[in-house]
């Protein structure tokens, strides 16, 4: 059957080169890309519609124009942009993935993709190798919606039958698309600093170890998962997934390879930090290989390579 796959929240990190990875996949005509706002680089030929998650009717709309086989919620209010916005970042995050799951239903849906994140752990959880059953406490609104999240995905699959995949990202690293807003973008902002200043001021202390995921891995993953056969899924929650954890003091030494004058200094009390303490140092994935053969290819060197060839011509 001819697939017709949808994005909705394509325009955010993640969002911007899974479309391109789902079009040269599946080909421009059958990737439909939504978002609340247009893209500022916007393209004729590829299709594109503007839509409200939260945004019932016109969602229904956009479901009968395009009757979707598959469907990427990506949609979402991140997590330290989520703390000053408790209230938007919980309708958003949760009653946008109910309004979709139920439009998935109802409209015959084969697989629906939705992110959860690093952030469903929280201070009792544990710190090394976070195995895939776990504490989760989170104590922010943004992982405390998408736990629930989480818990709802699976409930729709045992409950209805409906496909839906996750996988629990940690930090993505990308050279391509602008941070979100998110605590782990401090590993972005560095690159970007580091060539145009050769000087970064880092919101988040040089021993926080958190764990970290190229953005071509992050992508790689995702669609690894998506064309995985059903029945070798047992996780219906969220996968956890990761690549490499580090720290800031650690990336730096790494940045200094490249750009031997380069000099981090740290901000002490941002609210970020608060929000790292309480997540993972590093992430334990096993599951994610097993089941479905999940093996990252960059390591801090080739991220750190990666990101200062890029970003050097288009900063």
């Amino acid at each position: 059957m001819e697939e017709r796959i949808v994005i909705i929240g394509s325009n955010g990190q993640i969002g911007t080169e899974l479309a391109a990875a789902l079009r040269t996949k599946f080909g421009i005509k059958h990737v439909i890309t939504s978002d609340i706002r247009a893209p500022q680089a916007s393209n004729p030929d590829v299709p594109f519609e503007i839509i409200d998650v939260l945004d019932r009717k016109s969602l229904h709309l956009f479901f009968t124009k395009y009757r979707p086989t598959q469907v990427y919620l990506l949609a979402a209010m991140l997590s330290a942009t989520g703390e000053k916005h408790p209230r938007q970042a919980w309708d958003l995050n949760v009653n946008g993935l109910l309004n979709v799951l139920d439009l998935s239903l109802e409209y015959g849906v084969n697989k629906v993709f939705w992110p959860s994140s690093i952030a469903v752990f929280g201070p009792h959880s544990p710190k090394v190798n976070t195995p895939q059953y776990s504490v989760t406490d989170p104590n922010t609104v943004y992982g405390i919606s998408k736990l629930a999240g989480e818990r709802i995905c699976e409930y729709y699959h045992g409950r209805y039958g409906l496909d839906v995949r996750s996988i629990r990202y940690p930090g993505i690293i990308s050279w391509k698309a602008a941070p979100g807003g998110g605590t782990t973008d401090y590993a972005i902002h560095i690159f970007h600093e580091a060539l145009k200043n050769n000087v970064y001021t880092c919101f988040l202390s040089g021993d926080t170890a958190l764990p970290m995921l190229y953005m071509d891995d992050a992508v790689r993953g995702t669609l690894v998962l998506m064309d995985a056969p059903a029945s070798a899924l047992s996780v219906r929650s969220s996968y956890n997934l990761t690549g490499v954890s580090f720290t800031p003091a650690m990336l730096a030494t790494e940045i200094r390879k490249h750009l031997p004058d380069f000099i981090i200094n740290y901000e002490t009390h941002d609210p970020r930090q608060a929000i790292a303490d309480t997540w993972p140092n590093s992430i334990e994935d096993s599951v994610a290989r097993q089941d479905w053969g999940w093996k990252p290819r960059f390591d801090l060197a080739d991220i750190t390579e990666e990101m200062i060839t890029n970003l050097k011509d288009n900063i």
